[in-house]
């Protein structure tokens, strides 16, 4: 079995209860379709920024508006994070919006014109 680093486990755990804590205990319209996509501790564990996803209208739009319910909302979460990790010190939260989904869709965009394109020139 592969032993996983100390901060793979912790960063694991971290995007656990955050998920579980915006479904069970935010009651925030703005953090609603919110998915946490990933945690990333640094190097020293002093920092943790927790990547989310936004479904439904212009991304950007709900992006800024989640960003503010985290804002809202971050106190509660860190002293809920605090209590669940137990740790010596824990690693102040930043939010940030994973934008890899949406570049996923886009170069999947870009790879059905081509498809498109290569059918309707194979046609002629």
């Amino acid at each position: 079995m592969k032993s996983y680093p100390r901060s793979e486990r912790l960063e694991g755990h971290i995007q656990k209860i955050m998920a579980e804590m915006i479904i069970k205990d935010i009651s925030d319209p703005r953090l609603f379709l919110i998915t946490i996509t990933g945690v990333k501790l640094t190097p020293d564990k002093k920092v943790a920024t927790i990547y989310f996803s936004t479904t439904g209208g212009n991304d950007d739009d709900r992006e800024k508006k989640a960003l503010a319910g985290f804002k809202s909302a971050h106190g509660f979460m860190k002293r809920t994070l605090a209590q669940n990790l137990g740790l010596k010190y824990m690693p102040d939260i930043r939010f940030e919006a994973d934008k890899s989904i949406r570049y996923g869709q886009k170069i999947e965009a870009i790879f059905k014109t081509i498809q498109n394109n290569d059918s309707d020139s194979s046609s002629e």
